[in-house]
């Protein structure tokens, strides 16, 4: 271990060299007379507001299964079923009904959605849905939800003749 010590390398030279560190004795944490006894919030140090993780808050408001999904389109339920996909990934595989706003755009794509519209995003596999909900989220939208699992979960357990990839 380097205690005590300070290893620098020096990448041109290709050269390591050991420099030895003397202890400060007005040091706050390890000097003489300690002031600092524990560790800082760092986050709050910085001022960083406290965000409690939005998906601890209310998952289920938030999420949509494959099974629910299937359901709302068989009764006609309106909403809006938004792919976040790359064109490449659409023309593979899509879900009836869906438009396409690549994530790569999205934010270009955000006018086009109404903040009272109930709408539904998905993606491969939730991820970049999750953060086109998040982005929506902050936008003002409320009435959003994301197909958990993406249209993986959907070839799984509600058609399973769609192709993945």
């Amino acid at each position: 271990p380097l205690i005590g010590r300070l290893l620098l390398y020096d990448a041109l030279e290709m050269e390591f060299r050991e420099v030895r560190l003397r202890k400060n004795p007005q040091c706050p944490i390890c000097g003489e007379s300690p002031t600092l006894r524990e560790l800082i919030d760092y986050e709050e140090f910085c001022g960083v507001p406290i965000h409690p993780r939005e998906e601890e808050q209310r998952p289920d408001e938030w999420e949509i299964s494959p099974e629910e999904l299937a359901e709302w389109l068989r009764s006609g339920k309106r909403f809006r079923l938004i792919d976040v996909r790359e064109p490449h990934e659409y023309q593979i595989c899509s879900l009836e009904g869906s438009e396409l706003m690549p994530w790569s755009d999205f934010p270009v794509y955000m006018n086009r959605l109404g903040s009272e519209e109930e709408i539904v995003l998905y993606c491969r596999s939730g991820q970049r849905s999750r953060q086109a909900l998040e982005m929506l989220r902050q936008a003002g939208f409320r009435k959003v939800k994301n197909l958990r699992g993406g249209i993986l979960a959907w070839a799984e357990k509600v058609d399973p003749t769609m192709p993945r990839y």
